[in-house]
């Protein structure tokens, strides 16, 4: 007895079904998307992301081939959620937010903290009151963190990124990229200093690109009800 009669309909329902699940609804909902428009300014919302070919851009590319997207996310879940105590931004992420990302590094896993905001000045992975707390996670923060987490962050699981790094010896002044901050344990050797490469200074610049901290109409930025435990 031949089964064609259930199988090759089979076939056909399997592949609508992940045609509409993979293709149709997510165009439905992103296809149409645009930059808010505020009508009473009559202009884009501030801070609203753009499409980017500077140096964050090349950073991106940094970020995805040393996997930084497996240990981090960069999607603050809704308003309603730890996140938004946590310090991880201000509001919930939204598929808005997406529009401009090609591909968009949503993330697969936490190991770390989310960084959809981690170039907001008010984002943070720590309580509000915590004395440990940096003043501010600027580019040499950043650069810092990269090459030996701990030395800024104690409790820190992520791995060190010194390969991104190189020892020189100190030429006149010095290079103005050089490290800054280093515990004593860390410092090279007398007469040398140590400098970001280019995919280093690539990196920390779209870290610091990412902010999507500003309301939108479906998203209203929130303030953090309480501080989070580490």
């Amino acid at each position: 007895m031949s089964h064609s009669g259930i199988i090759f309909p089979g076939i056909i329902a399997c592949f609508a079904v992940s045609l509409t699940a993979t293709v149709i609804v997510p165009n439905a909902q992103l296809g149409s998307l645009s930059p808010e428009f505020k009508e009473e300014d009559g202009r884009v919302v501030d801070s609203y992301p753009v499409a980017d070919v500077s140096l964050a851009a090349r950073g991106k590319e940094v970020y995805v081939s040393q996997g930084c997207q497996s240990c981090h996310t960069q999607v603050v879940r809704g308003s309603d959620t730890a996140d938004v105590e946590r310090g991880w931004g201000a509001r919930k992420t939204v598929p808005r937010d997406y529009i401009f990302e090609n591909p968009p590094v949503i993330g697969a896993g936490r190991l770390g903290p989310d960084l959809a905001n981690i170039g907001s000045k008010s984002w943070r992975n720590e309580p509000a009151d915590d004395p440990y707390k940096p003043e501010k996670r600027d580019a040499d923060w950043q650069m810092l963190h990269l090459y030996h987490p701990t030395a800024v962050s104690k409790l820190s699981n992520m791995p060190s990124y010194s390969f991104l790094f190189k020892t020189h010896r100190i030429a006149g002044s010095g290079d103005k990229d050089a490290l800054k901050g280093l515990p004593k344990s860390l410092l090279p050797q007398e007469g040398f200093e140590i400098i970001p490469s280019a995919d280093a200074k690539a990196l920390v610049a779209y870290l610091l690109s990412l902010d999507r901290s500003h309301s939108l109409k479906e998203a209203p930025a929130v303030a953090a009800t309480a501080p989070a435990g580490k």
